[in-house]
């Protein structure tokens, strides 16, 4: 079973925001919805959720539209925060608990080992004004997490966090993986991304421009990329004009082969330009992936 997203339209007056999507996503699955600015992602979301109405097509939840759900089934952690300023942490996320169908006693008890988890015991009965914009995030991030619902939807949930919470929050979303939790995320932290999700879809105005199992994308692309250092001669690799600069990091130059290249002779002007230090053809990470398609549909 599935969500399912079938022939989706939706139109904004003049701006077709999603155009005719479709897409699938496993029950029990990480999912990576990913895009540029203004390619649909939002929008896409809130048309799952059935904040807004599609205007053709139909959304369903293993297989039923999302309005047959109980309360709770679904979890959403949108980019616009959405907190209220005046409350204070332990009972705005009490109230948000039982809102999402907890009784008040479980409500409480899991706002408790919530806070404790996410290091928030001095913020409890701090109104969320008074918090900064870091522990705000991580508020909202619980309100979303704290009745483990079946299928949680996460707009950018990394933006705000600090290394330590972008590690806790990860943790967090593998252990709710593991127990059956399905979890959709859009982000622009393709490192992220890349490290949680098996599947992902691209979308680029408001369609679909790529989807499916990560690791099958990357090998159906090929090694496509060089990882190359030499201490000795850095620009031999100029002699081929088959080889085109992309990247570079602190260990080796990252270079894309464009059409038949004889890597063997590559290897070889290598060895005589100094030392290797590095040669390895890689297959493409997601954001190289990401900047190519969303390139192509430009």
């Amino acid at each position: 079973m599935a969500l399912s997203v079938y022939n989706v339209t939706k139109d904004f007056r003049d701006v077709r925001a999603v155009d005719q999507l479709t897409i699938e996503v496993k029950a029990g699955s990480i999912f990576g919805f990913l895009g540029p600015n203004g390619a649909g992602k939002t929008t896409t979301i809130r048309l799952i959720l059935d904040i807004i109405k599609p205007d053709t097509g139909s959304i369903t939840w293993k297989g039923k539209p999302l309005s047959r759900h109980p309360l709770g089934t679904f979890g959403y952690l949108p980019e616009e925060r959405g907190l209220y300023p005046k409350m204070r942490v332990e009972e705005h996320l009490v109230f948000l608990a039982r809102l999402n169908g907890l009784g008040k006693k479980t409500a409480v008890e899991k706002t408790k080992a919530m806070i404790e988890r996410f290091c928030l015991e001095e913020y409890r009965h701090k109104r969320i004004e008074e918090l900064s914009k870091g522990n705000q995030q991580k508020v909202q991030t619980i309100s979303a997490l704290i009745h483990e619902p079946e299928i949680l939807f996460l707009d950018e949930p990394f933006s705000g966090l600090d290394p330590v919470n972008t590690d806790l929050l990860k943790q967090l979303l593998l252990e709710g993986n593991k127990q059956g939790q399905t979890i959709i995320f859009s982000s622009h932290r393709m490192e992220q991304v890349e490290e949680l999700c098996r599947d992902i879809c691209i979308l680029h105005h408001g369609k679909l421009v790529l989807s499916g199992n990560l690791q099958q994308i990357k090998e159906q692309m090929g090694r496509q990329y060089l990882h190359l250092a030499v201490d000795g001669d850095q620009d031999f690799w100029r002699e081929f004009p088959e080889l085109e600069l992309v990247g570079q990091t602190p260990e080796y130059l990252v270079l894309k082969l464009n059409g038949l290249v004889d890597t063997n002779a590559i290897l070889a002007a290598a060895f005589q330009a100094g030392r290797v230090l590095h040669f390895e053809l890689a297959l493409p990470t997601l954001n190289q992936i990401f900047v190519s398609k969303v390139g192509e549909a430009s």
